[in-house]
């Protein structure tokens, strides 16, 4: 009996260790299984994020696809696409929601204040400026909007100068009129106080830029004091208020929004050097006080961080086409209608028009005196490329230009002409579609003394 029930147990020990061992079996595959699964899944989750890497990678260099799969190809055409954006509804284009975009940026710069609690009420801006930037490759359009352009500001305040529209409505004024009259978006602005560009020139340890002519100009009252002697200047804060606020000379309103291109094209390229890099955030902080922007800091510093990568040659600038007008005691900019749509087509929304190597392209040369044999070196260099160089003459210009007149003349073209006429490098590239300095030409080389 005993025997018998040692049997049984040991029987019924057996039966449920093979149970046991059985279940235990199953847990193991199951295991076994699920953790396959596991790392079937981690890997399906890494070739995927491998194509969306690839994906953005693609989109964001179409120099890639152009390599890889050639420059008409569909596929190179399909991500250039993606990469690309516009700002308004009818020159959309498709692009990645996470992929960075075209911004139109407003900057402004006003007048001292006469309340010094408030340095923004009742101001004018002495600055307009329309900047489109192009993370993707780096680049940056610039228009420059003559303050006295006439303009219809935006209510019942009828026709008045462009720069009036901040003393009367504020920002917002001044970005729907600026919005209604060029037929373009304000992503964001940066409003700059005369004391932001102090701190600004302070904190770079000053900018370097040519004075093109003698600048003598006292104003006690606004306590604007500018002394400033033709030549090459390291600018101090003040200095630099006063060579961007300085108007009293032949040229007007229109010097002094070219004045402020050179100017900004100093701060630039003060922001390059290596030495200035850390200073970036100082810089930023600035806004704190004398800048006012719907931008955020991480914004801020980032556009300022691109400036560490953009290239100075792919830098286009242009001021609004027009002539002056008078009337009785007020002088006006009248802005050309058409002129205007074009430069806006061209620095906003990047349309240009396609050319080859068989399109004919006819060019302009204007030097100063002392500058005649740089002028006919250029010359026989452009003929060399096959450019009918038509007008030459002499002009009295203190900045080498490259200037566009043509739609078809991009910065990409004079990017490949200064590989076969190096003496052109470094020129500030314009887009000027109405005033020529010499002929009906495609293009205009300024070549200037100093």
């Amino acid at each position: 009996m005993t025997v018998y029930r040692q049997t049984n147990k040991n029987g019924k020990n057996k039966k449920f260790n093979d149970r046991s061992k059985t279940y235990l079996n199953e847990i193991k595959k199951k295991q076994q299984h699920q953790a396959k699964f596991i790392r079937m899944f981690i890997v399906f989750c890494l070739f995927l994020l491998g194509i969306a890497l690839g994906f953005c990678y693609a989109a964001l260099n179409t120099d890639f696809c152009a390599k890889n799969f050639g420059e008409d190809s569909p596929v190179t055409k399909f991500f250039d696409k993606l990469a690309s954006s516009s700002d308004n509804s009818s020159n959309s284009e498709f692009a990645l929601p996470f992929g960075p975009k075209r911004k139109n940026v407003l900057l402004l710069g006003v007048d001292a204040s006469e309340n010094p609690t408030d340095l923004w009420t009742g101001t004018r801006t002495d600055t307009i400026i329309l900047v489109n930037i192009d993370p993707r490759t780096k680049s940056v359009n610039a228009i420059s909007i003559p303050r006295d352009s006439k303009v219809y500001l935006p209510g019942d305040h009828g026709v008045q100068k462009i720069n009036a529209a901040h003393a009367i409505g504020g920002v917002d004024m001044t970005i729907k009129t600026i919005e209604e009259t060029l037929g373009v978006k304000v992503d964001r602005y940066i409003m700059v106080h005369d004391n932001a560009v102090k701190s600004i020139v302070e904190a770079l340890g000053g900018v370097d830029v040519y004075v093109e002519k003698n600048m003598h100009y006292n104003d006690y009252s606004g306590n604007l004091h500018i002394n400033l002697t033709k030549g090459y200047h390291h600018l101090s804060p003040t200095e630099a208020v006063g060579y961007l606020r300085f108007r009293h000379d032949p040229m007007g309103d229109i010097g002094r929004t070219h004045r402020q291109q050179w100017f900004l094209r100093g701060i630039l390229s003060e922001l390059k050097k290596p030495e200035n890099i850390s200073k970036l955030p100082e810089i930023v902080s600035v806004a704190r006080k004398y800048v006012k922007t719907d931008m955020s800091l991480y914004e801020l510093t980032q556009f300022a961080m691109m400036t560490k990568h953009l290239d100075m040659d792919k830098i286009e600038i242009a001021t609004l086409p027009g002539a002056p007008n008078k009337r009785g005691a007020i002088s006006y900019w009248i802005l050309d209608p058409d002129k205007t749509q074009e430069v806006i087509n061209r620095l906003i929304y990047r349309q240009t028009e396609e050319i080859d190597e068989t399109t004919p392209v006819t060019a302009s040369i204007v030097y100063s005196e002392n500058k005649s044999a740089e002028a006919q070196a250029i010359i026989n260099e452009l003929k060399t490329s096959g450019i009918d160089v038509s007008c030459q003459s002499h002009i009295s210009k203190t900045h080498s230009q490259f200037v566009a007149h043509s739609a078809k003349i991009t910065n990409e073209y004079y990017n490949n002409l200064k590989k076969t006429n190096p003496s052109i490098a470094g020129y500030q590239f314009v887009y000027e579609p109405s005033m020529y300095l010499c002929a009906d030409t495609d293009f205009t080389i300024v070549v200037a003394g100093k």
